[in-house]
């Protein structure tokens, strides 16, 4: 499958050589992005609704954040939900998005501009951003902040932040440049967990179909709370420091912290994937939703093998899979959009 020219002229800091090293073999679970694809019909053809407040509680809009499936297929374009449902399709595999101070006038790449209400009915308006599998979108929202969105991720949040808390909600993989202001803490939601901050550097992975929720800081401070979004156990909360890594287990509810090398998992932004032993299975899950491939690994000790090095995604799926071809032989089909690996 070749990139357009578009794409290729877009991926950035070319890297002249890639080395990875065969380092063990691990545990062996078949991949499947087809499933992943299935779970995720609603996640890319949906409409937001906020629910009231509830009896004796102030919740935020997003607390009552509802997902509605209104299609059937998942759409091949980035997608700019407004208010009232309306979808502002982008056709640009990487785009970059940038809101006014007041939210109401929206700069869409170079050349398409659109208008909106901040206020709706006496109501905050919210408005969801959508990247498919295969696309990248970087947005620049009202208070100053900057996210970057990974392949298959959505991103929901209020035009203009005129409450006491900056909260947004987030699917799949963001990197955040938050905007200081000390009187209103930024909140990011996801699946299980809640990132509460002044104005630092950070990266949230909450894909869907993924079993673990992380956070990776690379400056300022943040404090994890977990626990909440309808899980069993009461909320608990860690602060962070810089060069650490909360993951949260959604399965068990149980959240470990690390050291990390934080640009392993910045580096997406600049077209860059770095790993070091990541087994094939996960390194090839990267892979499947950065170029939208639905890619199946059939040999078992293959799927556990582990590698370290650099991937340069400037090239077709094709030339990537050859440079980890040249550590270890394994055999491999495209077709129909399908990757089979054995």
């Amino acid at each position: 499958m070749q990139l357009t020219d578009q794409e290729k002229k877009q991926l950035r800091q070319r890297i002249t050589q890639s080395v990875f090293r065969y380092v063990a073999f691990r545990r062996f679970i078949k991949y499947g992005l087809g499933v992943a694809a299935i779970l995720a019909v609603g996640f890319f053809s949906l409409k937001p609704y906020f629910i009231g407040k509830t009896e004796n509680q102030n919740p935020s809009p997003l607390d009552g954040f509802v997902k509605i499936l209104n299609e059937t297929e998942v759409p091949d374009h980035i997608q700019l939900i407004l208010a009232d449902g309306n979808n502002v399709g982008i056709d640009e595999d990487e785009v970059a998005i940038a809101y006014s101070n007041t939210g109401e006038q929206v700069q869409i790449g170079k050349n398409q501009q659109i208008s909106q209400q901040s206020i709706q009915d006496g109501q905050l308006v919210y408005n969801t951003l959508v990247v498919p599998y295969g696309k990248r979108s970087s947005i620049a929202l009202s208070d100053g902040s900057k996210v970057w969105l990974n392949s298959g991720s959505k991103l929901v949040f209020p035009v203009n932040f005129i409450t006491k808390n900056r909260e947004v909600y987030i699917e799949g993989e963001a990197i955040f440049d938050v905007a200081k202001d000390k009187e209103k803490p930024f909140i990011v939601k996801s699946e299980g967990q809640q990132i509460e901050v002044l104005g630092t550097v950070f990266n949230v992975s909450a894909y869907r179909d993924d079993a673990y929720v992380q956070t990776v800081l690379k400056s300022g401070s943040v404090k994890v709370v977990y626990g909440a979004s309808g899980l069993q156990n009461s909320p608990q909360s860690i602060t962070m420091a810089p060069g650490s890594m909360a993951s949260l287990d959604l399965k068990n509810t149980k959240l470990s912290t690390q050291s990390v090398n934080v640009e392993k998992y910045f580096s997406w932004r600049d077209g860059i994937f770095i790993f070091k032993n990541d087994s094939l299975e996960s390194i090839m899950k990267k892979i499947a939703r950065y170029y939208n491939m639905d890619i199946v690994i059939e040999n078992q000790a293959l799927a556990g093998a582990s590698f370290s090095g650099y991937l340069d995604l400037k090239d077709n799926i094709e030339n990537v899979i050859k440079t980890i071809r040249e550590t270890t032989k394994f055999e491999y089909t495209i077709k129909n959009n399908k990757m089979i690996i054995n």
